[in-house]
């Protein structure tokens, strides 16, 4: 009150007046994220620019329900397997890298859905360098359209419109920029930024000028990482398997990531124990942009942790247990909370009434 805040017993306040009252106590509060703080950043620190090299894009496909994202991806794959590749099973690790023909290297992220993408977003994490939307010539944009262009407005992130299914009859392309125009997305032919190609997934024509248009938005973007560092990265997928525990698939955005090296990710722990790329084959290490399942954590991880190698395990180990305990007294707290706030509900609907009624007739007798 003498803050001028009126408030609740449950009511959550602002950081600022949680600081000004802890003071008044003589505490000194922290906040979860800041224990270890530092680790969980993908700033550029001023050696990250001084070394920074040319990185691959990361690209993500969006696109409404059935209007081909799978079928694009599945074709940019195949058609772009090298030699040492063929063959092999493709694992479903939420991410993968395409060789290009010209050596040159994509690595498309294939998350579950949209909700991957805002989870991510909504968490700090900036994952993706471009988003392709897919849109079917003969269907338009449509809810999930929408909300892929809200998505990628939201994170900053260039748009390249595919629009596909052109292979069928009778479609009108100028209608879907006319659509698009509509949500103010308006593409270069009709006087605005954004590319839209139109492709068929089925067949792959125009899938060649999508790439290309792909590697045209990576030139001005400039890409850079600095590979010559601890390796930070965030976590795309995660799994608890049967035969290996659990497993996630890592996206490193800068350092390169080794066999062996301790990490923490969240108030997760552990060491590097193996990496396998998206055939399943394994590998010794990874660079900026590169996706790779990471065996060696003791608990599975969330989508849109920041993954981080640390040099002192000792570190780790307190860092991981502090944020662990802040978590569960976090956890407690909410679950007292929702506990209090229940059995009042019940008092006001009558509910506790009785019980109440009875122990007071016992201590009167």
């Amino acid at each position: 009150m003498s803050l001028g805040v009126l408030a609740t017993i449950n009511q959550r306040l602002d950081w600022d007046v949680i600081e000004l009252l802890s003071e008044e106590f003589g505490y000194i509060p922290k906040k979860i994220e800041d224990v270890g703080e530092e680790l969980f950043t993908l700033d550029e620190s001023k050696e990250d620019i001084k070394k920074a090299v040319d990185r691959p894009p990361v690209v993500t496909v969006m696109g409404h329900v059935d209007h081909g994202k799978t079928s694009l991806l599945d074709y940019i794959r195949k058609t772009n397997v090298v030699d040492d590749e063929s063959g092999g099973i493709t694992q479903h690790i939420g991410a993968y890298t395409v060789n290009l023909k010209d050596n040159q290297t994509i690595t498309f992220l294939d998350t579950p859905g949209h909700e991957a993408f805002t989870a991510m977003r909504s968490r700090g994490a900036k994952v993706t360098d471009i988003v392709v939307l897919v849109v079917a010539a003969n269907d338009g944009v449509m809810p999930q359209t929408i909300e892929a262009i809200d998505h990628a407005r939201a994170a900053e992130v260039p748009l390249i419109i595919a629009i596909n299914k052109i292979d069928l009859p009778d479609v009108d392309l100028e209608r879907i920029k006319r659509e698009l125009s509509e949500k103010e997305v308006l593409v270069e032919d009709w006087g605005g930024k954004v590319q839209a190609i139109p492709i068929s997934a089925k067949t792959g024509d125009g899938v060649d000028d999508l790439i290309s248009s792909m590697l045209l938005e990576t030139e001005m973007l400039e890409l850079k990482a600095n590979k010559d560092t601890l390796a930070r990265g965030t976590v795309i997928d995660s799994k608890l398997d049967k035969g290996h525990g659990p497993i996630a698939t890592v996206l490193v955005q800068k350092g390169t990531l080794k066999v062996g090296n301790p990490f923490i990710c969240n108030n997760i722990h552990g060491k590097v124990r193996a990496m396998m790329n998206e055939n399943g084959k394994r590998v010794k290490e990874a660079g900026p942009s590169f996706p790779v399942q990471v065996l060696g954590f003791d608990q599975v991880p969330q989508s849109a942790d920041i993954f981080a190698v640390v040099s002192d395990e000792k570190e780790i180990k307190r860092i991981a247990s502090e944020r662990q305990r802040l978590k569960r007294e976090i956890d407690h707290r909410k679950i007292s909370a929702q506990s209090l706030d229940a059995m009042s509900a019940l008092i006001k609907e009558g509910a506790l009434k009785s019980s109440f009624n009875n122990k007071r007739d016992v201590e009167d007798q």
